[in-house]
């Protein structure tokens, strides 16, 4: 399908792997100019030359940025503007914090998490929204977690900093939609990605069983039974950040194989 996104210019950050690099691939396979961030450039190399391997888009590049430096963050997209051009689309992701109990971490961590999953946001849309409202408008979507909606067991950090991208991202589309941006949220479930492969063994280690039987109860959890794919992830949120997308904005969309029994 044809989303408009042709020579639109897209950065896509932690896109080393998991979730953002099955966006990076679905924005590439629609001719999108796509800059691929990261903190390790030997993560970033490699998706880069599958990417063009695999969709012929020979205008994929990366940049290595470290989401809690703000210097490196001007650095970044200063880089992918100079490389491609204004940036049309934005999706915002960072790793999450660590898991446990909300109340047993010190505010060490607690401003770390914060630096790390929710300022890394406000900083990126601090530079990059500028330039969309100079040329005629732009698509973001800020990657958060089915916690937005239902809240997740072991972690506290996450819940609190997701729900805040949550509240930033509805702020923004009220401010910044008389401007032509439209930005949105999307909250995967149990994606098969490094992070859940994390998770899950955290999980099956505290119960004492296999990581293999734990997965297999949580797919009967799981209405579509399985665990989603990062490709598509990345479809819903090209789709987002295209053109073709022209008026869903301030909205939380759930990509979870029914997971979240919340309205």
């Amino acid at each position: 399908m044809d989303y408009g996104l042709k020579d639109k210019v897209a950065l896509v950050l932690a896109a080393g792997g998991g979730l953002g690099s099955g966006v990076a691939m679905e924005l590439a396979k629609e001719g999108a100019k796509v800059m691929l961030s990261d903190y390790s450039k030997e993560n970033l190399d490699e998706k880069v030359n599958w990417i063009k391997k695999e969709t012929g888009n020979n205008n994929v590049s990366s940049v290595v940025a470290d989401m809690t430096d703000p210097e490196a963050i001007k650095a970044m997209v200063k880089e992918t503007v100079n490389t491609f051009g204004p940036i049309y689309s934005l999706f915002n992701n960072a790793g999450g914090p660590p898991a446990g109990p909300v109340l047993s971490f010190d505010d060490e961590i607690w401003y770390k998490a914060f630096d790390l999953t929710l300022l890394s946001y406000v900083r990126v849309m601090r530079e990059v929204v500028p330039q969309m409202r100079e040329n005629g408008g732009g698509r973001i979507v800020n990657s958060t977690s089915s916690s937005i909606k239902s809240v997740l067991f072991n972690l506290g950090l996450s819940n609190t900093m997701r729900s805040g991208v949550m509240g930033l991202s509805k702020t923004v589309s009220q401010e910044e939609g008389g401007n032509g941006i439209l930005c949105n949220v999307i909250g995967p479930g149990r994606i098969g990605t490094a992070r859940i492969d994390y998770l899950d063994k955290m999980r099956a280690d505290k119960q004492g069983i296999s990581v293999e039987e734990l997965q297999k109860n949580t797919f009967k959890t799981i209405p579509l039974g399985r665990y989603g794919k990062p490709d598509e992830y990345g479809k819903l949120a090209a789709f987002l950040l295209a053109p073709s997308n022209t008026y869903i904005t301030g909205q939380a969309i759930l990509l979870d194989g029914g997971l979240v029994k919340a309205l």
